[in-house]
């Protein structure tokens, strides 16, 4: 008889905003007590709650790529500070905008996943090599028999075996 599982409906929810905060399978195992494995069965058995990650975490890596994305392009955003005046002591706030130049190492990073057809680091380079080795028809007849005899391996300096 097999083991009642611990699975419960509220964990769906649970999974959901643990997801969005960008928690990992077994950062999730974890949290409920369970293994990866029991994880994954939850994920096979349960819509809810294999939506509920699939959801979280479609929400967090897009937070995490606009963040991205605004670091490499450079953005700005509305800011306050709040100053005294140095003669009465009165405080006010000064409204300004905050301003943030492009980063390179962003942008790098974000072109290389993008793109790696044009920005990877690794070049493949192709190459057509060809070996010939000349072999005597004794050579071939003791390969195709196994049974070494002949000169195999005095043929262009390599041994040939089986």
């Amino acid at each position: 008889m097999a083991r009642p599982s611990k699975y419960k409906p509220e964990f769906a929810e649970q999974a959901l905003k643990l997801c969005r905060l960008g928690a990992t399978d077994k950062e999730l195992a974890d949290f409920f007590e369970v293994s990866e494995s029991t994880l994954n069965l939850w994920k096979q058995e349960h819509v809810a709650f294999s939506e509920s990650l699939k959801g979280g975490k479609a929400a967090a890596d897009a937070e995490v790529a606009d963040k991205l994305f605004k670091r490499a392009t450079g953005y700005e955003h509305a800011a306050v500070k709040i100053v005294a005046n140095a003669n009465t002591g009165m405080e006010h706030v000064v409204h300004y905008t905050e301003r943030y130049p492009p980063d390179t190492t962003a942008g790098i990073f974000w072109l290389k996943n993008r793109r790696p057809d044009l920005w990877r680091d690794q070049k493949v380079i192709e190459a057509t090599v060809t070996h010939r080795t000349e072999l005597s028809d004794a050579d071939l007849e003791a390969i195709a028999t196994g049974s070494g005899a002949g000169t195999a391996g005095k043929a262009g300096g390599t041994q040939v075996t089986h």
